[in-house]
């Protein structure tokens, strides 16, 4: 098979012809419309979207009963020859063969080059799969005979190019012809572009700090383009929440920070389907910690994220659900700060929110909980701090992090401020895992429904009449475990 020779084509007031007015040919004209084409449809009927198109004078849709009723007819066939050859591209989008076959046949003859959709021995020009990042564009192309595979590398790329690419391009694009006369020799040219693009100026776009971007290029420009760029990239911490465990709830950026890391400094709590999303040749340190015994205490975590971060290293500080929520990530950004380290935070899916949702236990609900209070509770100093009366009150959602070794000392709690004893309660362990527990119960036997069922940390205590939920929704993993059947609150 020959290969395809790529092309981006200018189309600004070039007439591209599209035949049929139905989806497919909406998506078609859609990729057309900010390239400056005059853009022409023949079609009997149009969808909603391209009848808008047409109103808003996007595009001119021409109505030809007799053309598209078939092409037997000497005056269709002339009207369509007529369109093709006033046209550069020509993309035949329609369920009808005999057209399709005789656009193609049309094209070749007058030499535009014509896209039949889904028939690869009439196209003479295929569509890629494009990725778009403003004036940056990736084309990828199975030359026709896997489309899917196309496809599935484009969401790839798509994963590990944010849109600060875009917005770097542009800005280089407003400064390229003072850049050209700054730097006429093409070799020096292409070196302090690439030096420019490794340094801090690609970080501070990244961080929407555009002004300081562009200072940054004006001051290297300014000094020949080499004396500031040349000074050692400055290391960087990146916080970044990991989830509850299943790696399909990290983000896209959490993604790419992950594959860009030099040090990954995580917890225990952080999943190995995580990790083994990271990028392979990344250094991994482990910074336990487990209740009652503390492997790495914060002050060494901190020392460790100065360290590698002076050494210029970019570091992901994982961290298991969101590093802001009982994660201590504002003590350990305070410390970068006060050492002048540069950082950035992507959050992550909390632990509350993953494992109701994977519990089926709604945290809010208008017929039973109207606030969520999120709650820490691993030691005896935790629990002192506790507005207990607050807590008691109906109407809201518990759910509690770190609980599992103090659940008679929470249920006493509540109950000696009025909490009612049968209020429900679903204990989730390793939630979004694929061992996912979740044991229900009401709160007076709570501590004893924990203990006969050997509930293990990590868990997370959901408590309130939202809880009695967790049975009739039930979606994933093993059915909910209680003591006794609750009855259903829906």
């Amino acid at each position: 098979m020959n290969r395809l020779y790529p092309i981006f084509a200018d189309l600004r007031d070039r007439r591209v012809l599209v035949i049929g007015g139905g989806l497919v040919a909406e998506r078609k004209i859609a990729a057309l419309l900010d390239t400056g084409a005059d853009i022409q449809v023949l079609a009997r009927h149009t969808t909603p979207a391209v009848q808008q198109w047409a109103s808003a004078q996007h595009i001119n849709v021409l109505r030809q009963n007799v053309l598209l009723s078939g092409v037997a007819g000497w005056y269709g066939r002339w009207r369509l020859q007529r369109a093709v050859q006033q046209a550069w591209l020509v993309i035949a989008a329609t369920d009808n063969k005999d057209l399709n076959r005789y656009t193609a046949a049309l094209g070749k003859r007058c030499r535009v080059f014509t896209n039949v959709v889904d028939d690869l021995e009439l196209t003479q020009f295929q569509v890629p799969a494009v990725l778009q990042r403003g004036p940056i564009q990736a084309a990828i192309s199975s030359a026709g005979v896997a489309p899917v595979m196309a496809r599935r590398m484009r969401a790839k790329l798509e994963l590990l190019l944010d849109e600060s690419v875009g917005q770097a391009a542009g800005l280089l694009s407003e400064w390229r012809e003072r850049i050209k006369q700054a730097l006429p020799d093409v070799g020096k040219r292409r070196q302090w572009y690439d030096q420019l693009l490794d340094s801090e100026f690609s970080e501070l776009v990244k961080a929407r700090q555009l002004s300081e971007a562009e200072q940054l290029l004006s001051r290297s420009l300014a000094a020949t383009g080499m004396q500031l760029i040349k000074q050692p990239k400055p290391g960087k911490v990146i916080l970044v929440g990991a989830g509850p465990g299943d790696p399909g709830l990290l983000t896209i950026q959490a993604l790419r920070e992950l594959q860009q890391a030099d040090v990954i400094v995580h917890d225990r709590l952080v999943s190995d389907e995580v990790l083994e999303l990271a990028r392979r040749d990344a250094e991994r340190i482990l910074v336990a910690k487990r209740a009652g015994q503390h492997e790495t205490t914060q002050n060494q975590i901190h020392q460790i994220l100065i360290r590698e971060a002076q050494a210029g290293k970019r570091v992901v500080r994982l961290k298991g659900g969101d590093p802001f929520v009982f994660g201590r990530g504002g003590e350990e950004l305070q410390v970068l700060r006060q050492h002048d380290i540069e950082f950035a935070v992507v959050p992550g899916i909390s632990a509350a929110m993953a494992c109701g949702a994977y519990a089926g236990v709604p945290l809010t609900h208008r017929d039973y909980a109207q606030s969520v209070r999120l709650v820490t509770a691993h030691c005896q100093d935790s629990m002192d701090r506790l507005d207990w009366a607050a807590l008691a009150d109906d109407n809201q959602t518990l759910a509690v992090y770190m609980g599992v070794g103090q659940l008679s000392l929470l249920r006493d709690r509540l109950l000696a401020h009025g909490k009612n004893p049968n209020t429900p309660f679903a204990l989730v362990e390793n939630g979004s895992r694929s061992n996912q527990r979740v044991i229900t119960g009401v709160l007076h036997d709570l501590p004893e429904t924990a203990r006969n069922n050997q509930i293990k940390s990590p868990s997370m205590l959901l408590l309130g009449q939202v809880a009695g939920l967790a049975h009739s929704l039930h979606w994933y993993g093993a059915e909910a475990i209680s003591k006794e059947s609750l009855s259903d609150v829906a």
